[in-house]
């Protein structure tokens, strides 16, 4: 569910995050698999399953790197928005999860999301999850803390922009069959109303847990393009 609510709600804010789609997984696929344990995981992955659209030739972000664009306060300051809006403690310095895309050609590379799996972590716990719409998360190790992130100004942009209709909107693209059984819902109904309500109320207590602290400004090296 994350990935989704996520991705979509990055992509709706401006952000790039590679196109997601939903495929219906046929276990065929796996008939002439000579890997057992490729054949395992395929089998395994038969129904509705989640997909990302591939960008040839894209790298993984890192700092300083031969292909690496180059970010500026605004653009580190939404993403990092993003990630504390939604409690993705997961792109770290360690751990971006950004690809750097396009790496070949005459258009300047830019920065892709992906990986928002581990994000919303209050839906693992319904029952707690009205404690932690204020709650800050430690973005000192941010993988674009060190960009000088106006978080001022990237919560003036966004905040404004969480509205009921887009949180529907979102919200409504996770398929029906991944809400069921749900513990503590009956329907599938309910369970997307309690991700609009704790995203409600999580925008518009912005200031409560909006990052400030983050590592000092980095030494930017030359880089050739080529």
């Amino acid at each position: 569910m994350a990935e989704i609510i996520v991705g979509e709600l990055a992509r709706r804010l401006g952000l790039r995050v590679p196109e997601l789609v939903l495929v219906d997984f046929d276990p065929a696929v796996a008939a002439n698999e000579p890997h057992q344990e490729v054949q395992d995981l395929l089998h395994a992955s038969t129904g509705l399953n989640l997909g990302m659209d591939y960008l040839p030739g894209a790298t993984d972000y890192t700092p300083n790197g031969p292909h690496t664009p180059d970010i500026d306060p605004t653009e580190a300051a939404r993403i990092i928005w993003l990630d504390a809006f939604t409690a993705n403690v997961d792109r770290t310095t360690h751990s971006p999860n950004l690809m750097t895309w396009p790496t070949s050609g005459h258009q300047r590379p830019r920065l892709w999301l992906i990986d928002h799996g581990a994000a919303l972590v209050f839906h693992h716990r319904w029952n707690t999850a009205a404690d932690t719409a204020l709650k800050t998360y430690d973005f000192r190790h941010h993988a674009l803390g060190s960009h000088q992130p106006e978080m001022a100004a990237a919560n003036a942009e966004f905040a404004p922009l969480i509205t009921t209709e887009l949180l529907h909107e979102v919200v409504s693209a996770v398929p029906d069959a991944w809400l069921t059984d749900e513990p503590g819902f009956t329907t599938t109904t309910d369970v997307r109303n309690a991700y609009i309500t704790h995203l409600t109320a999580r925008a518009a207590a912005s200031t409560h847990w909006l990052p400030t602290e983050f590592p000092p400004p980095t030494k930017r090296t030359g880089r050739r393009r080529g």
